[in-house]
């Protein structure tokens, strides 16, 4: 067995150890040091070898001040907006062994992002960004500076840009230039809630690559161009002018936009018949023509959208009814918005066959006939507005229904309907319509029955309140006085 070392003999080997500690910590840290200097140096070599280009440079800090204000001093803030001191709302990618802006943003969307200064303009060294790809401007120009969308020089972005969008700028006026119908690359138009005026260019129907035109929400005049509808557009998928002066008919070469996903002409000034040419819209899944002055009846070519979720068609003066569509070759329709078209006749037991259905409104038409029981049966409804018709007989829908539906179902101002209170209790019964005389339970009399009145609801795509029924007050008191009844005769029976 070893011995144990004296004290001083201890004290030694303790100071070699940590001597030998302090020597490996200080190479280790040295090691660390040359490799992160290595690292630096390359980085730098890297940037070396991929700089910016300095025209670019230039262009991009002139147009971001224009924007922005003078006060913004870009080349100080951001000597290298391409590397390591990258702008927000401003990308790059690499051409040719040098970095381009690609990306330019701005607006409000982050708390960082660049915003426009009360005096913001147009710069033209913007269109000199030559490998520009998106280009957005939100909430950048208010309406005390008016500015309009330079007319020229877009052609020289013709080549590169793809994404051109300008979103709730009050203060941007004029007119959509025809010069955009240049960008031959660019594939998402999107103009929405600013104040442009005038017609669409007919020269946008030159934008063979465009997925998605969206022009909502301005102020825009004259008829759609038929040179939107043109079959080179075979790749535009969302087209939505909604909110908007437009007028005259819907050109029939819209037709020839087969790949359509989603059409919102709605709040307008159209007219006139739908176009037969629209039954070759098999993808279509969103039709939205509210608020016009389409006529001619539903047109039976609808049913040959088969991929349709979203039909929304109400106020306007259609007329026809409900009779010539087979509502079961439309079954992936979860919305129906007929309201206030002037349709006539019965409702066809074939829109029961609409098992996505959720929503579906027929009110303020002229409907007449009985309500098909089976709309009640539909499995995944969730509003349904039958109000303001000549509907009549009995309301075939239980007390369960009522109670699910609430405040989302509506059939009062139908005077020849009623309800069935033996098989309904008053505390669920339908707002507006009254019992049935035949089927009225006995010992209730006029004051028992709903009121009548009308709850103030429409059908909107937002529930709204509906009043209390004088049923439920009347039923209440009723029940006290049976209860008190029962308690006295209990009562002498143990005397």
């Amino acid at each position: 067995m070893m011995r144990p070392l004296p004290g001083k003999l201890k004290l030694l080997a303790l100071s070699l150890l940590l001597l030998l500690l302090a020597m490996h910590s200080r190479l280790h840290g040295c090691a660390g040091e040359w490799v992160a200097d290595g690292s630096a140096a390359a980085a730098a070599a890297a940037a070396a070898e991929d700089p910016m280009d300095d025209k670019e440079k230039r262009a991009l800090y002139a147009a971001i001040d224009s924007f922005v204000g003078k006060g913004w001093n870009g080349s100080v803030l951001y000597p290298d907006p391409c590397g390591w001191s990258p702008i927000q709302g401003v990308a790059c990618d690499l051409f040719n062994g040098l970095w381009y802006p690609t990306v330019i943003s701005i607006g409000p969307v982050l708390d960082n992002s660049l915003q426009c200064a009360a005096d913001a303009k147009f710069s033209p060294q913007l269109l000199d960004l030559k490998h520009l790809k998106a280009l957005s401007f939100y909430s950048c120009f208010p309406a005390s500076n008016p500015t309009t969308i330079p007319a020229t020089s877009w052609d020289k972005l013709a080549g590169s840009l793809e994404t051109l969008e300008f979103r709730s700028n009050p203060g941007l006026t004029g007119g959509i230039p025809a010069s955009l119908g240049r960008l031959t690359s660019l594939q998402s138009l999107v103009l929405v809630e600013n104040n442009l005026t005038g017609a669409v260019p007919a020269e946008l129907g030159a934008l063979v690559r465009l997925r998605r035109l969206v022009l909502s929400g301005n102020g825009l005049s004259g008829q759609i161009p038929a040179s939107l509808g043109n079959d080179r557009l075979d790749e535009l998928l969302i087209m939505d002018m909604s909110n908007n002066s437009l007028t005259g008919s819907l050109p029939s070469s819209l037709g020839g936009l087969k790949g359509l996903l989603k059409m919102d002409l709605s709040n307008n000034f159209l007219q006139g018949s739908l176009p037969p040419e629209f039954a070759g819209f098999s993808s279509l899944t969103l039709l939205d023509l509210r608020n016009n002055s389409f006529t001619g009846g539903l047109p039976p070519f609808l049913q040959a959208m088969a991929s349709l979720q979203d039909l929304l068609l109400s106020n306007n003066p259609l007329g026809g009814s409900l009779a010539p569509l087979d509502w079961e070759k439309l079954p992936n329709l979860a919305t129906l918005d007929l309201s206030n078209l002037g349709l006539v006749g019965a409702i066809p037991e074939s829109m029961a066959a609409l098992t996505r259905l959720r929503f579906l409104a027929l009110d303020h038409n002229r409907l007449s006939g009985n309500v098909p029981p089976r709309l009640a049966e539909l499995p995944n409804i969730g509003a349904l507005y039958l109000n303001g018709n000549n509907l009549t007989g009995t309301l075939q829908f239980s007390s369960a229904f009522y109670q699910r539906m609430g405040r989302r179902f509506a059939s009062w101002d139908n005077p020849g309907l009623c309800y069935n209170n033996v098989a309904v209790d008053a505390a669920h019964a339908p707002p507006g319509v009254t019992v049935c005389k035949d089927v009225q339970e006995p010992g209730v009399g006029v004051r028992d029955k709903v009121d009548g009145s009308k709850p103030e609801v429409s059908s909107s795509l937002m529930a709204t309140s509906f009043g209390i029924s004088a049923s439920k007050v009347n039923g209440f008191w009723y029940l006290v006085l049976v209860q008190g009844v029962v308690a006295t005769s209990l009562l002498f029976m143990f005397l």
